[in-house]
């Protein structure tokens, strides 16, 4: 349906509601297969997502109609499958700066995409990418937010809300709006390729950038200092043996 009330030129202005789905990367990701005509920019949002999943084929609980979990088609047939990691950050950065006016300074970037305030997690997203040839076809950016929730899954034990940090109820499509202006704003910038802009604002907004925490990898426990974050998305930790690069799922940050 055609949605006025974002001020967004194409992501959002395609808002398709659900009551309940698995999950909104795959409904999504379902459409496409059925090669149903979809505008660049619709988002599939539910207000029940029973089945979302996160990085490291985690699930992701989210209490219905209090949170965010939608999905964004992006087709960023401009990027090489070498650049996906420009697009993670461009997301990353929109969804930093519609919830910056809240939360502010405390608000960080974890390094892939999880979003955090503090020392806790309040927002994470899976992106799924369509190749054709050495391009990309289609993008599905499912995002999750938690919003009004207060009580979390003991399992979730760094979790929060923005209404557990602010002690009050958020509209959630006005916070959404928000998300679809600044993810498109970003894109823009991507397909003018103002790639160095984007991956030096990225990196200044790493959480635990230039600190000494613990890590895990490997079995190993070991002190670094998180310095940088590669063109094609490797975390640069430096240790005591030197420089190493992590993907994923090569790295524990450890709670310390």
């Amino acid at each position: 349906m055609q949605n006025n009330i974002f001020s967004a030129l194409f992501v959002g202005q395609n808002l398709v509601e659900l009551k309940q789905v698995d999950s909104t990367n795959t409904f999504l990701k379902n459409l496409l297969s059925k090669s149903t005509p979809l505008p660049e920019g619709t988002v599939i949002m539910a207000e029940d997502q029973f089945a979302g999943r996160g990085q490291r084929d985690n699930t992701w609980h989210a209490q219905p109609g209090k949170n965010l979990t939608f999905s964004i088609l992006l087709n960023p047939g401009f990027l090489s499958v070498q650049q996906q990691f420009d697009l993670t950050r461009a997301v990353s950065l929109g969804v930093y700066d519609a919830l910056y006016p809240l939360l502010r300074d405390s608000l960080k970037i974890k390094w892939p995409n999880d979003i955090y305030y503090q020392n806790n997690k309040f927002g994470g997203m899976l992106i799924e990418n369509i190749l054709q040839g050495s391009r990309i076809k289609h993008s599905i950016i499912g995002i999750g937010l938690n919003v009004n929730q207060e009580d979390f899954h003991p399992s979730a034990t760094n979790a929060t809300s923005i209404k557990k940090i602010l002690q009050r109820d958020y509209d959630l499509k006005t916070i959404l709006a928000q998300i679809c202006n600044k993810v498109e704003g970003y894109y823009l910038q991507l397909r003018m390729g103002k790639f160095a802009q984007i991956r030096e604002l990225y990196q200044s907004r790493l959480y635990r950038l230039n600190e000494e925490r613990l890590f895990k990898s490997n079995g190993e426990t070991f002190k670094g200092v998180i310095k940088n974050v590669t063109d094609e998305g490797l975390l640069v930790v430096h240790t005591d043996a030197g420089e190493r690069l992590y993907n994923l799922k090569e790295i524990e940050f450890l709670n310390n």
